[in-house]
């Protein structure tokens, strides 16, 4: 019994310590040890090893929880107009100025703020464009009851209506992408200069040739985001993940939450 509770102590902590490094293949030999120290849990103190697989299993239908409450419940705007919106407070978002210097370092400029709010859903952009480049960045901060989070992105816009995007989106991406859309996903902890020396090298291997791609104003970034959000909401619609609720408003289908949970499985495979 006594070794049953040691080995199970290592390996959780073991499990815990390896998800503390940023490497892909420590997180991942974290996520997977916490498995194995729940399966050692359960079979040590029920002698079954079904039981215990069964628990190790648990942890991959966990998700069901949020998707079966909140989201089940979650009303989302068939139109998302952009507002100029000020920007958070530095209790919430503490890093933004920091960020902005960031990407300013690197010869963007920041055109404005805009965002919108609905019932308790909020999300803000601080937009950057760098002329040289023909580049887009963006500072994104998703905020809805108690959670929230940011991301970076950086958008290239192709004449053939690619977009080339390279962003750390740190969780389970929610809706589907338009086909328009490339991604080049990287980890969340990387520095904005990391994702743009990422970026340049994504179009570099796509040979997509910046000097080619149309100069925008300040009014045209703001347009083809409203219209990016606009395409988005249809294309899931068309897809099954939306449903409308009413004239105003789509919700997530049946589908569209086996699409969730199934995307959560994704990240923990390539986490």
């Amino acid at each position: 019994m006594l070794f049953g509770l040691f080995l199970t102590l290592g390996v959780a902590v073991l499990s815990v310590a390896l998800r503390s490094y940023q490497t892909s293949l420590a997180q991942k030999a974290g996520a997977f040890g916490i498995l194995v120290a729940t399966f050692l849990f359960i079979y040590f103190a029920s002698g079954s090893w079904l039981l215990g697989i069964a628990g190790a299993m648990a942890w991959l239908f966990l998700p069901w929880l949020e998707i079966l409450t909140r989201i089940r419940m979650l009303r989302l705007p068939k139109e998302k107009a952009l507002r100029p919106k000020s920007p958070p407070s530095s209790e919430i978002f503490p890093t933004l100025n920091e960020i902005t210097r960031e990407i300013e370092n690197e010869g963007f400029v920041h055109v404005n703020d805009a965002g919108w709010d609905w019932e308790d859903y909020r999300q803000f952009f601080r937009l950057f464009y760098k002329e040289e480049d023909r580049a887009q960045a963006t500072i994104c901060l998703n905020e809805q009851s108690d959670l929230s989070f940011y991301y970076l992105r950086i958008s290239s816009r192709a004449h053939d209506g690619i977009i080339w995007t390279t962003w750390n989106y740190p969780l389970s991406y929610g809706l589907k992408l338009t086909p328009q859309f490339r991604i080049n996903r990287q980890r969340p902890d990387q520095s904005f200069w990391q994702l743009y020396q990422s970026h340049k090298e994504y179009l570099r291997l796509n040979q997509v040739q910046t000097s080619l791609i149309d100069s925008m104003d300040d009014d045209q970034i703001q347009a083809e985001i409203e219209n990016d959000l606009r395409e988005q909401i249809k294309h899931n619609i068309a897809k099954g993940v939306l449903t409308p609720a009413n004239e105003e408003e789509v919700k997530y289908s049946w589908r569209g939450m086996i699409y969730l949970w199934c995307q959560f499985l994704l990240d923990l495979v390539r986490l």
